[in-house]
């Protein structure tokens, strides 16, 4: 959990946030972010899909995941438009953000894209009942996540329940053949470097090796005291989220 954490610091600014458009009178929504704190938060998100004028919402998604709880009230607010919804994956939908873009009535994986599922995380500070109503919570969690994959993919339910444990990455062809999608994007005309490439994906198992990031410049030597200072901060400010699954 703490490298979590660590790696949704690390992609806070890297992203271009939440913004929406119009289009021709089609609402485009840009979730170019990591979802929560980090990036994209459920408020605004939600009270900008809550004012729509428009008739249709392209859903532009590239992040490489967040707050679970974020992600299923986005969810719920795009599941209560009353029009059609196209979820486009532009570089990245792993974890919460592959949730929210079930809420779609198509998604379309872009060429070179990707989607991952996995089971769901949290972090709690305290005594043994307190860790076993934690895990308790998560399987509720992981309960819900696999219902609606199950209803979009078609799959069983213990299926999805092997892909989520075993944090599975899918690529545009992937996610199509399992269900998860329902076509890949034609090529662009013009061919530009993958943009989920600048995510930090450190806290997940195995990141497909085109996502990976190089490795950052060695920093220039600390002092260790000040070091820990920064990072004891740190953990403080984070156990107000002790309680969040992610």
């Amino acid at each position: 959990m703490r490298k979590l954490l660590a790696m949704l610091d690390a992609n806070r600014g890297k992203g271009a946030g939440f913004r929406a458009e119009d289009k021709d009178g089609t609402a485009v929504l840009y979730v170019y972010d990591a979802i929560g704190p980090w990036g994209v938060e459920a408020a605004p998100f939600v009270q900008a899909v809550r004012g729509l004028g428009a008739k249709k919402i392209e859903l532009r998604v590239n992040s490489p995941g967040g707050d679970v709880f974020d992600a299923r009230a986005m969810k719920n607010a795009l599941e209560d438009f009353d029009g059609e919804i196209v979820a486009h994956v532009d570089g990245l939908a792993a974890s919460a953000a592959s949730y929210l873009m079930l809420a779609a009535d198509e998604i379309v994986m872009g060429e070179g894209a990707f989607a991952m599922i996995h089971k769901a995380w949290g972090l709690t500070i305290g005594n043994a009942d307190e860790h076993r109503a934690q895990a308790a919570l998560l399987d509720k969690v992981d309960d819900t996540l696999v219902a609606d994959y199950v209803a979009r993919t078609g799959k069983g339910a213990d299926d999805i329940r092997a892909k989520m444990a075993a944090e599975t990455w899918f690529t545009a062809e992937e996610a199509v053949a399992f269900g998860l999608a329902d076509r890949v994007a034609a090529p662009p005309k013009r061919k530009e470097k993958a943009a989920a490439a600048r995510w930090d994906l450190s806290a997940y198992a195995q990141p497909p090796a085109a996502l990976i990031a190089p490795a950052p410049p060695p920093e220039s030597p600390v002092d260790p005291l000040a070091a820990l200072a920064t990072e004891r901060e740190r953990y403080l400010a984070r156990l107000g989220l002790y309680e969040r699954a992610i």
